[in-house]
């Protein structure tokens, strides 16, 4: 039997922080170029942290966060014109629909890049697309008080055009993740599903 090359070996699966699932290829190059079309009609705005002003610009449905106040502000629902995309995403999670209760798209023009964070607390499971170019997801162990770790502990996964990744648990609550500065133009739709106990955006104002 003839040995296939060394350059044929498929590549191995990156490694994950737990609690993350990662999926390649979830769209074709056909439903990601409707998805891209979709979302540069949505009214996206720069986003605003305090007083800093970031380089990529968002829109949120079913919620907002306002980082002077940290509260969940409401928002406009999810446009009905999202609600296949939310659908399939949420068939591929193992989730229902409808507690996919917040969304935000995101697009990163080229050289832009997301600091180190977590989610806000108010939300638990969160389910991102990717689309465009590729993106460095970075994933570092989440330890407040902590002396500052090595570059070492730091997990870097390759986000692809068109894949899906999950992040619960471990992945969600004991990392931080940052994304390195894109070399293209990126966008991305992230759901995410509400935290027990946590407040919904209008209650108690």
């Amino acid at each position: 039997m003839q040995q296939g090359s060394l350059f044929d070996l498929p590549e191995p699966p990156p490694a994950l922080p737990p609690g993350m699932v990662y999926g390649p290829e979830f769209l074709s190059t056909a439903e990601e170029a409707d998805l891209i079309t979709l979302l540069r009609q949505l009214p996206l705005a720069a986003a605003r942290y305090k007083d800093y002003t970031a380089r990529r610009r968002v829109v949120s449905y079913g919620g907002s966060f306002d980082y002077d106040s940290n509260r969940l502000l409401p928002a406009e629902p999810l446009p009905a014109a999202l609600q296949p995309w939310r659908d399939r995403m949420a068939a591929w999670a193992g989730i229902a629909p409808a507690a996919l209760v917040h969304a935000l798209v995101a697009e990163y023009a080229p050289g832009t890049p997301l600091g180190w964070h977590r989610d806000v607390p108010d939300f638990e499971d969160v389910i991102g697309l990717s689309l465009g170019a590729p993106a460095v997801l970075r994933f570092r162990p989440y330890e407040p008080g902590a002396a500052r770790r090595s570059r070492a502990d730091i997990l870097a996964v390759t986000a692809a055009p068109r894949s899906i990744y999950l992040l619960r648990g471990p992945a969600r609550w004991q990392w931080q993740h940052s994304v390195a500065p894109v070399a293209a133009l990126r966008w991305s739709l992230t759901l995410r599903t509400a935290r027990a106990g946590a407040r919904r955006p209008g209650a108690g104002m």
